[in-house]
C-alpha cells in the first residue's frame, strides 16, 4: 500500500537528513529509493490493557528476502529510528550513501532492509489520526511488540540478521533482546543507555511535556490550532539536547550566526510539529528499564555511544558499568571532534561502520 502522510517533520532524524543532504559528497554513490508499505495488526493490545481494533504500522523496505535451504529468510535487517523520527531517517546520505550502496555493508542487493515507523510516528497509527489524548498510552514495550508482529507475522522473518537502532531505536534493541532472545543474530544499539531514564534525560522530556500542556491553546489535547508557544519551547529543548558543543561552535561561530539560527530554526520546526503526537512520544520512555535483564542477552552486540552526547553523558559512567554485564557485547565510545555530531553521531555511519563490519563478521558473516 502507499505511504501515509504525516504532519510531523521535526525531530532529530529530520535534522540529520537535512544536514546530511547539505554535506553529502558530490559524485558519491547514492542508495536506491525504498518502497513504502502498510501492515495492519488487528485488535492490538497495549500493555495498559487498552486496545486498537486496527493498529497500522507503516514501513519501508529495500532489497528482497533471501531464503536458506530450509526456506527461512536469512538476510533481513531491521533499522529502528529515534524519537520523533521515521524509518525514512535512514535515507539520510550520511547513513544510506555509506551503507546501503553497491558493495556496502547493508547493500540492498544482498540484504532485505526493513525500516518501520514506530507507533505514534510517521505514517503509523498515532494520536493525531483522530483519537487525540484518547489514543492508547503506548510505551517502548508496545512499540517493540508491534515491530515483532510486523517482522515475524507480517513478513515471515523468524530471525533477523541484524537489528540496528538509533537513540529511541537503540533503547528498543535492549527491549527486543530481552523480550525475544532469539529474534536477531546481531544487535547494534547506537546512542542510548540500558537503564531507566532519570536525571537530565528524563527532565528535559518532562519540561517539554509541561511546556506544551501549559500553553492555553492546548486545551487538554482538544485544540483547534496547535499550541505554538508550548511547541516552540519543546523544540528549543530538543535542539539543545541533540546538539554537539564543538560541532555547533564550528557551525555557529559568531553571536550573529547564533541569533539568526535561533530566529529561524526552532520556529520552523514548531510550525510542522503536532502537539499530542509529541507528548506521547516524549513520554513513551516512561516504563523503559532493561537493566534487570542485561545478563540474559545472548546475541552478539556492538553498542556505540559518543562523548559529546548531551542525552547520554559519558561522565555518568553508566555505559561502562552496564557493559560489563553484557556477556556478548563490545562497547565503543566515540571521542568528540568538531566533525562528530553529539547524540546525532548515531546516523553518521562513517564514525562506526568498521565496528558494524566487525559485528557482522563475528556474528556469522
Amino acid at each position: 500500500m502507499g505511504a501515509t502522510g504525516s504532519r510531523r517533520k521535526g525531530g532529530w532524524a529530520a535534522m540529520a537528513v537535512a544536514l546530511g543532504t547539505l554535506l553529502a559528497g558530490f559524485g558519491a554513490a547514492a542508495a536506491p529509493e525504498s518502497t513504502p508499505h502498510d501492515y495492519v495488526v488487528r485488535n492490538f493490545r497495549f500493555h495498559t490493557g487498552e486496545t486498537l481494533p486496527e493498529l497500522r504500522i507503516h514501513y519501508y523496505t529495500l532489497g528482497t528476502p533471501h531464503r536458506d535451504g530450509a526456506g527461512r529468510i536469512d538476510n533481513a535487517v531491521l533499522l529502528l529510528h529515534g524519537t520523533g523520527g521515521s524509518g525514512r531517517q535512514f535515507a539520510a546520505p550520511q547513513f544510506a550513501d555509506v551503507l546501503m550502496v553497491p558493495g556496502g555493508l547493508l547493500d540492498p542487493a544482498t540484504h532485505f532492509i526493513i525500516m518501520p515507523d514506530g507507533i505514534g510516528h510517521g505514517g503509523s497509527s498515532k494520536p493525531s489520526d483522530g483519537l487525540r489524548m484518547a489514543f492508547p498510552k503506548y510505551d517502548y514495550a508496545d512499540m517493540v511488540a508491534a515491530q515483532h508482529e510486523l517482522t515475524a507475522k507480517g513478513l515471515g522473518v523468524e530471525q533477523l540478521r541484524l537489528i540496528l537502532g538509533t537513540s529511541m531505536g537503540c533503547m528498543h534493541i535492549f527491549v527486543w533482546a530481552e523480550t525475544y532472545p532469539a529474534g536477531a543474530k546481531a544487535l547494534m544499539p547506537l546512542a542510548c543507555l540500558p537503564v531507566q531514564l532519570a536525571g537530565r534525560n528524563r527532565l528535559w522530556r518532562a519540561m517539554s511535556i509541561d511546556a506544551i500542556k501549559a500553553d492555553p491553546a492546548w486545551q487538554g489535547g482538544n485544540y483547534t490550532t496547535q499550541p505554538k508557544m508550548g511547541l516552540l519551547a519543546a523544540e528549543d529543548l530538543l535542539l539543545l539536547a541533540g546538539a554537539a558543543p564543538m560541532n555547533m561552535q564550528k557551525a555557529l561561530p559568531t553571536r550573529d550566526a547564533v541569533d539568526a539560527y535561533a530566529a529561524k530554526e526552532p520556529p520552523a520546526r514548531a510550525a510542522t510539529a503536532e502537539a499530542n503526537d509529541m507528548l506521547y512520544y516524549l513520554d513513551a520512555s516512561r516504563t523503559y528499564d532493561p537493566s534487570t535483564g542485561l545478563e540474559t542477552i545472548t546475541a552478539p552486540m556492538t553498542w556505540v555511544n559518543s562523548t559529546d552526547d548531551f542525552i547520554n553523558p559519558p561522565e555518568l559512567g553508566i555505559a561502562e558499568r552496564e557493559a560489563k554485564r553484557l556477556k556478548t557485547a563490545k562497547f565503543v565510545m566515540i571521542q568528540a571532534t568538531p566533525e562528530t555530531h553529539g547524540h546525532g553521531t548515531h546516523t553518521w555511519a562513517v564514525f562506526w561502520k568498521d565496528e558494524l563490519a566487525a559485528l557482522l563478521k563475528r556474528s556469522g558473516g
